[in-house]
């Protein structure tokens, strides 16, 4: 589906219902990372995934991007849903998406999935590092960044024997405009330090990380649980960056478990 957001087009997807879960997606990914979670949680609840700005179907212009920008597309998103209040999963960019979107709109928060993310701002080495990716992706194109980002995204294993998790990895990546790219490189450089906001945190949250990954290690998903009130850390095994994508069950367990028992114990 689509709808014009923000004086963009944001492609997304609808389905299931009661308990709306939304989901955002990692960099430089797409909505279609969440395909297993959605067959598994649209049985119970209203699951919506996706496409943020300049990635998958949705709009990427050659403009400035910033997460606040993208947390309001998703803001606006929800008003055309008619979801006053929805329990949101970020992974990566997604996480950093959501500490924009309840720094803007805590009241539309009904409970947090922070995966695979980190609360600290970049700092100046990995500033420079998103400056030569966003020059990387302009000069060689897509394919170039997902050479570079597979490895930090995938563990080793699932990269050396699950090579259709790779290719589905590499496929989203390659879909992607240079434009949205090198848009949400700058908007991730440029964004605020969530540490202060943590403390403030009120809604259920369930920190997941997977133990091999490198990106956003277990020390960043520890200092989140610590922070913010009453957070549940879930650790899975076997997994890097993309813990949805290589440990899919265990990952949808959790979030289940997480609603189910926190998020609203007195319906189940």
């Amino acid at each position: 589906m689509q709808v014009t957001i923000n004086g963009i087009t944001l492609a997304y997807s609808d389905t299931g219902g009661g308990l709306p879960i939304v989901f955002l997606h990692a960099f430089p990914l797409n909505r279609t990372m969440w395909a297993q979670q959605e067959a598994d949680l649209s049985t119970h609840c209203r699951v919506i995934t996706i496409d943020l700005r300049g990635h998958g179907e949705s709009d990427a212009p050659l403009w400035h991007y910033s997460l606040d920008q993208a947390a309001e597309d998703v803001r606006a998103l929800l008003d055309h849903l008619s979801i006053r209040q929805a329990v949101f999963v970020g992974l990566s960019m997604g996480g950093y998406i959501l500490f924009a979107l309840y720094r803007r709109h805590a009241e539309r928060v009904k409970g947090l999935v922070l995966a695979d993310t980190k609360a600290q701002a970049d700092t100046r080495e990995g500033q420079a590092g998103r400056f030569q990716m966003a020059q990387t992706a302009y000069k060689h194109g897509p394919s170039a960044v997902a050479d570079i980002m597979i490895p930090k995204l995938l563990s080793p294993v699932t990269i050396r024997t699950r090579p259709e998790i790779v290719h589905q990895v590499r496929m989203m990546i390659e879909g992607n405009q240079v434009s949205g790219i090198a848009g949400d490189l700058m908007a991730m450089a440029e964004r605020l330090d969530s540490i202060p906001l943590l403390k403030q945190i009120s809604c259920p949250t369930q920190i997941i990380v997977g133990e091999l990954d490198q990106a956003t290690p277990l020390s960043d998903a520890k200092l989140m649980a610590d922070q913010i009130p009453s957070a549940r850390l879930a650790i899975i095994p076997q997994a890097a960056h993309l813990a949805n994508l290589e440990q899919p069950e265990l990952f949808t367990h959790i979030v289940r478990s997480f609603i189910e028992n926190v998020v609203e114990p007195r319906r189940h």
